[in-house]
């Protein structure tokens, strides 16, 4: 696949998964909509779909959606270092393309919301007991679980007598969103979750630059490191751990 093509997939795959994730949580957190209050279960399976959407639709460059997943496959040697920058400049497009069209289908709700500077956590995630480092060690083992059952999980292969052993392969995206699912339930607590460099930071420049919200709050620059940086080391260490195992 060209540069190009890995470049426009992964930036409509993004957008789906960012519309659609950031989409949930405006839906819980604003109010005049009916999901409103919806819980950290209703995100959580939001979230999990969103996932399951975005990478059906970019099938065709394997569905990245993800700077730590990508980092992730290069050093396992599964892509060229040459398409790195391709993945990641769609996925951070994408990202921002997405959080921009959230906004728009629920401008109306924004602008009635009574605590507009409250709504950057609709877009980029927070901790609740802030620590960066932490912080930081719970986006490393969160992204970890994730990269690491992409590189280990079973795949198709011929069985004995010619017979197909589908492996995990047979739930096709749906499997990465039951992944998705847990790592929320049981390691999102703390921080909300990143585990994705262009999820957080594409929405998070969205909006801080570009979303027209009456009394928004800042960006939150001084912690938006860490769920870039987490992320990147969670995804750099399940690689070194699938270089490090031996052959099946």
């Amino acid at each position: 696949m060209s540069h190009g093509a890995i470049f426009v997939w992964e930036t409509i795959g993004t957008a789906m998964l960012i519309l659609l994730g950031t989409g949930v949580v405006a839906n819980a957190v604003l109010r005049n909509t009916y999901g409103h209050a919806g819980g950290a279960l209703f995100i959580n399976i939001g979230w999990g779909f969103a996932v399951f959407t975005g990478a059906s639709v970019a099938n065709p460059s394997g569905a990245h959606l993800n700077p730590a997943l990508t980092l992730g496959l290069a050093v396992a040697g599964k892509i060229g270092w040459a398409t790195v920058p391709f993945y990641v400049a769609g996925q951070m497009l994408g990202a921002v393309i997405g959080a921009m069209l959230c906004w728009a289908t629920y401008k109306l709700q924004f602008d009635r919301h009574d605590e507009p500077h409250a709504t950057l956590g609709i877009f980029s995630t927070a901790p609740t007991v802030p620590n960066r480092v932490w912080n930081l060690v719970t986006e490393v083992i969160g992204t970890f679980v994730l990269v690491a059952w992409v590189l280990l999980s079973p795949s198709a292969k011929a069985g004995s007598g010619g017979v197909p052993q589908f492996g995990n392969s047979a739930l096709g995206y749906a499997g990465v969103a039951f992944v998705v699912l847990v790592i929320g339930t049981s390691l999102g607590g703390p921080t909300g979750y990143a585990i994705n460099p262009a999820r957080d930071l594409g929405p998070r420049i969205a909006y801080a630059f570009l979303m027209p919200i009456r009394g928004k709050g800042d960006g939150n620059w001084g912690y938006a490191w860490v769920p870039v940086v987490g992320p990147l080391l969670g995804g750099l260490l399940a690689a070194l751990l699938y270089l490090a195992l031996p052959a099946s």
